[in-house]
């Protein structure tokens, strides 16, 4: 009996340092990154070379520095093949958590497109898209993040990186698309200390529908099934267990160019198969949806804070 009574003792002992062990999972704010989304749209356009570009680029900067003090810019210049001008870029970069160890970095494009070339009307498709959800979306998810791991530090590193020159890119130039993220990969000293990367692109949809992004699938298949099984987890039926199309986006260059394995969150099907919001002027906040940011938010919170370092 008392054998007995000393295991069950111990049972319960190690059960509860188990329990202790874990890191609570931060709670979403939803409201807080709809404002994040809204502050971006009342900049107007960030098309680069315009006052809403430069506008945001110190908003992200003054933002992600209320909430760590390991911020840099990476400033880089970029001649396009079908432009006359060069452009200044800068991708923004933010460390969270333990200062050692293998890290994660989450990435979203913070530029907008500067032509609404899929507008039905011709006489549209050389003005700036608002970037609501292509944009802005992503980044008002990572900005929440920076605010709750200044409150709840994750419990493994973490690099925010806000990609600038993702969406310049022209029909017959793929290689001018993800300019930012190219360079960034490119320039990394040590691309080893990155386990995985995710990217948030047009995850704002109201309509929100998240399959598996087919590159994400194919050279980061255990994130990708790691994250939709948490997503179903959650309950959050958005993301589709099935397997989407193939997109060139901000995580190739990451898996290209560094080796980093990473996963796309996105819905290509803005607002569904019709694509009528993608690369136009519809592509403004009453498209989108709190719901949707809170949906992805919490999806990867889950991921991050089951994390364990390494």
């Amino acid at each position: 009996m008392r054998k007995l009574i000393f295991l069950t003792a111990i049972g319960f002992f190690l059960t509860g340092a188990l329990v202790c062990a874990e890191t609570p999972v931060p709670e979403f704010n939803e409201q807080q990154a709809w404002d994040y989304l809204l502050a971006q749209t009342d900049l107007g356009p960030r098309a680069p070379g315009t006052d809403g570009h430069y506008l945001a680029r110190d908003f992200f900067v003054s933002t992600l520095n209320k909430f760590t003090d390991r911020v840099r810019e990476q400033q880089f210049i970029h001649t396009f093949p079908y432009e006359e001008s060069r452009y200044d870029f800068t991708n923004i970069i933010a460390e969270f958590g333990p200062a050692s160890g293998k890290r994660i970095l989450l990435g979203a494009h913070w530029d907008t497109r500067p032509w609404a070339d899929m507008e039905r009307d011709p006489s549209k498709r050389n003005q700036a898209i608002l970037g609501a959800n292509d944009g802005a979306s992503g980044v008002a998810v990572l900005l929440e993040f920076a605010r709750i791991f200044r409150d709840h530090p994750p419990p493994v590193p973490v690099t925010i990186v806000l990609f600038d020159a993702e969406d310049m890119g022209k029909s017959g130039y793929l290689g001018e698309y993800a300019v930012g993220s190219r360079y960034f990969a490119e320039n990394l000293e040590n691309p080893d200390e990155y386990r995985y990367g995710i990217v948030l692109d047009m995850i704002g949809d109201a309509n929100l529908h998240l399959p598996m992004e087919r590159y994400s699938r194919k050279f980061a298949p255990d994130l990708t099934r790691r994250i939709w099984d948490t997503a179903d987890s959650l309950g959050y039926t958005a993301f589709r267990n099935r397997i989407g199309v193939s997109i060139q986006d901000d995580h190739l260059m990451l898996i290209r160019h560094a080796g980093i394995p990473s996963v796309d969150i996105i819905d290509f099907n803005y607002p569904d198969e019709s694509h009528r919001f993608w690369h136009t002027l519809q592509d403004t906040p009453d498209k989108c949806s709190p719901r949707s940011l809170k949906v992805v938010g919490e999806t990867v919170l889950h991921v991050i804070y089951n994390e364990q370092p390494e």
